[in-house]
């Protein structure tokens, strides 16, 4: 018997984008307009990205709210 989940359309593939640090200046590339430099540390918050980020429901893998 199969147990696995029925699939689910899979969402759009992430966006490269590319912006300057706002603290250093340095030129760096994200996904959907979520950044963090690997020069001087800065991250943007990821509410600032472009599209919504997928829960944990949307994982394949997800068995449920109390799985360990």
């Amino acid at each position: 018997m199969n147990t696995r989940k029925p699939l689910r359309p899979s969402p759009a593939p992430p966006e490269i984008t590319y912006t300057n640090c706002r603290r250093c200046g340095t030129e760096i590339a994200g996904l959907d307009g979520r950044y963090a430099c690997g020069v001087c540390g800065w991250a943007n918050h990821y509410s600032e990205g472009y599209r919504t980020l997928p829960t944990a429901q949307d994982d394949p893998d997800w068995t449920g709210p109390h799985c360990r």
